[in-house]
């Protein structure tokens, strides 16, 4: 199969993206987390998720300096998991809070792999629900991206992210 790939980031090679961490905080939760670059050049999403004063959720994004993927057939991640289960999300404005394209993945602890994300499996979802009514995804309005742990997985987390590409099959 002949893939076409762009490279959104590496960690290494510009642009690097200027991530931010969103908790459960803005909620009165506990959980921590960070983007962080490690001294392999890879991308370390890590914290702590906390179910405490009803936390839940730990998260980071990224506005991106190319927002047009239009003709590209979805999201690759090359990850090294901790055995939990990841959203990577998509947003195709710049508002703090809003709508949200969503999709799950596991993270497996076998060392690196692929994780292929089509932009057509990608769920609006506002705060955690599911927005049924809402547009499907503007692939040439993709201004943020982001990885978010939630779904009661208490504890210690890192996911390990060598580059995060769009493909076309």
């Amino acid at each position: 199969m002949d893939t076409q790939r762009k490279i959104i980031t590496d960690f290494m090679h510009p642009p690097l993206l200027r991530w931010t961490s969103v908790n459960d905080g803005v909620m009165g939760g506990l959980s921590d987390s960070l983007m962080q670059h490690s001294s392999e050049g890879k991308g370390v999403f890590s914290g702590h998720l906390s179910l405490d004063n009803n936390g839940g959720f730990a998260s980071v994004r990224a506005p991106l300096p190319e927002n047009d993927y239009t003709g590209y057939d979805g999201i690759e991640l090359s990850i090294n998991g901790d055995g939990k289960r990841y959203s990577f999300r998509l947003r195709t404005d710049l508002l703090f809070d809003g709508l949200v394209y969503r999709q799950e993945f596991d993270a497996p602890m076998d060392g690196w792999v692929a994780v292929r994300l089509p932009f057509i499996d990608f769920k609006p979802s506002f705060r955690g629900r599911i927005v049924t009514d809402a547009p499907p995804l503007d692939q040439s309005r993709i201004f943020q991206i982001g990885f978010l742990l939630s779904e009661r997985q208490e504890g210690a987390f890192r996911l390990e992210v060598d580059r995060i590409e769009v493909f076309q099959s």
